[in-house]
């Protein structure tokens, strides 16, 4: 009897290490594809990934990012609608399994922010306050993440200039967000995450001398 328990118990073990290891490897795979200029390939494969792992948030997330990203460099305007529709849908997943998440509310303002670049006159009012309340509830619940910081610091820095108004009095949360990547740990290996370089660049851009 003892032999068939130890049995029993290596292959949930061994099991379970099989399908972590599928999982890892897929996302990885995935991350490998949208490094290399593959960003529908890797959202076709997170979306495998999904599906595999109904209970994890973040292969939808994943897909619903590439899709709120790529809308922004798209160039056929009709396709954008339809896009971020896409992105919605799979948002909606993630924030099903991940309520209060700094990360998804702060993919939902970057999402609602690719609807105002679309068309400003249509979505601008409609959806400028709830892009500000959905950074400020993020920050709220990760005053420390340097990802939700560099977010919403670049939303004020795009709103700045579209009323004509300077960017330097952002610049101190930009130096701030600097500053914590050194000490930043995201909770895992796939959690979403921004690189330094990119915010030295954010930094770089908005923040030379006039």
């Amino acid at each position: 009897m003892k032999l068939l328990t130890t049995i029993i118990i290596c292959l949930f073990i061994c099991f379970g290490s099989t399908a972590q290891s599928q999982y890892e490897k897929g996302m990885r795979t995935a991350f490998e594809l949208w490094e290399n200029d593959k960003p529908w390939e890797a959202s076709n494969l997170f979306v495998r990934i999904a599906q595999a792992e109904p209970d994890n948030w973040l292969p939808p997330f994943y897909v619903a990012q590439i899709h709120v990203y790529s809308s922004f460099s798209e160039k056929d305007k009709e396709k954008v609608p339809s896009m971020l529709k896409a992105a919605l849908d799979y948002l909606n997943d993630a924030k099903a399994l991940a309520k209060d998440n700094p990360a998804v509310l702060m993919l939902e303002a970057q999402l609602l922010t690719a609807w105002v670049v679309y068309d400003g006159q249509q979505y601008g009012m409609k959806y400028s306050a709830k892009i500000n309340q959905l950074y400020n509830e993020a920050l709220r619940l990760a005053p420390n993440n340097p990802n939700v910081l560099l977010a919403k610091t670049e939303w004020d820095i795009g709103t700045a200039k579209y009323f004509g108004q300077s960017t330097k009095s952002h610049c101190e949360d930009i130096e701030r967000a600097i500053e914590l990547f050194a000490t930043f740990k995201p909770e895992g290996e796939f959690y979403p995450r921004t690189s330094l370089a990119y915010a030295q660049r954010v930094l770089k851009e908005n923040c030379t001398k006039e």
